[in-house]
């Protein structure tokens, strides 16, 4: 961890007592995009691990049909587990009613609605509109209130920068789906580049006018790498007030229709660059590259992401990072 001082926030321009949130999506949005399937052990593990290094959220899995995604079929055990560890907020992605109804059921925290704003993208990710999406959301809202649920509803708008299908989509679109999804009961609303053609100014763009249209409510930013821009864009949306970030361990993750994609940003470099910005993000990051050494010998013969790892931690990282990396 960063050391606090005035001197060191100052210095960067961060304000004083800045925070941030990196949520670990690799369980699900990782491991869906790769041949090797871990086992159930190990993804315990993983969440054990992940959880040690301070994170407190993680995306465990989702609900979808195992002969679909026979690498998440596991989802409920992994999820029930989650909940065991204090202070962890245990989230599943679920793409219809169905998938709804089991995270309902199991209890998880949150469930991430998928939303393609490219017309294209959603019929073939997801063989509905996305109006149809929509829709879908407002009985997801009525099947958990019926439940007397607790459990949040956040809806994903994906391809907000771009689609390899369809090409551009609009930030009119964009921005009338997050709307949308909002006023058929969804609780907060995330944006991603599904397929890496974000940039730093667009991104700045599009989070300041979804921002301004729906505050707070707008509570996450997805980012994939797929372009060497990851980090740059996910600095351009904490600059526009974005607190909240999805992250894999060792950049893995991608999109089946996108073509060449090198996966998610990494875990351990959005930290690394959050903390040496001063920025509190509560996480251990030589405990997260130690994990990432035991991930990658399970993923023995996957093609891994990410930096940090190959060079370390340089000799000017902020004191108690440095501290914590030479108790590992």
């Amino acid at each position: 961890m960063p050391d606090r001082s005035p001197a060191s926030n100052a210095a960067n321009g961060t304000p004083q007592g800045a925070h941030a949130i990196v949520r670990e999506v690799g369980l699900r949005d990782g491991l869906q995009s790769i041949a090797t399937v871990v086992s159930t052990d190990r993804k315990i593990e993983w969440v054990n691990a992940a959880h040690a290094a301070g994170q407190r959220e993680i995306e465990v899995g989702s609900f979808v049909p195992a002969r679909l995604l026979p690498q998440l079929a596991d989802t409920a055990e992994v999820l029930a587990h989650a909940r065991t560890l204090p202070g962890l907020v245990a989230s599943v992605l679920v793409p219809n009613l169905r998938g709804a109804e089991r995270a309902i059921e199991c209890r998880a925290d949150l469930m991430v609605v998928p939303l393609s704003a490219s017309h294209a993208h959603s019929l073939a990710n997801l063989r509905k509109t996305p109006d149809e999406v929509v829709a879908e959301v407002a009985r997801i809202r009525a099947a958990r209130d019926a439940a007397s649920s607790r459990t949040l509803i956040e809806g994903g708008v994906g391809t907000a920068f771009g689609c390899t299908l369809q090409g551009e989509v609009a930030e009119s679109e964009v921005l009338r789906l997050m709307q949308a999804l909002l006023d058929a009961g969804a609780d907060r609303v995330s944006l991603a580049d599904t397929v890496g053609y974000a940039d730093p100014a667009s991104v700045q763009r599009l989070f300041e006018k979804a921002r301004g249209l729906v505050g707070e409510r707008l509570a996450c930013a997805h980012f994939h790498d797929t372009r060497g821009m990851g980090l740059a864009n996910a600095y351009a949306a904490w600059q526009t007030g974005i607190t909240r970030f999805d992250a894999c361990l060792a950049g893995i993750g991608g999109c089946p229709h996108a073509p060449g994609a090198s996966g998610n940003v990494s875990t351990e470099d959005l930290a690394f660059m959050l903390e040496c910005m001063g920025v509190d993000t509560h996480l251990d990051v030589p405990a997260l590259l130690a994990l990432r050494r035991r991930v990658a010998g399970w993923l023995a013969g996957e093609t891994l992401h990410g930096t940090l790892w190959q060079a370390g931690l340089p000799k000017t990282a902020p004191a108690r990072m440095a501290a914590s990396a030479a108790l590992a």
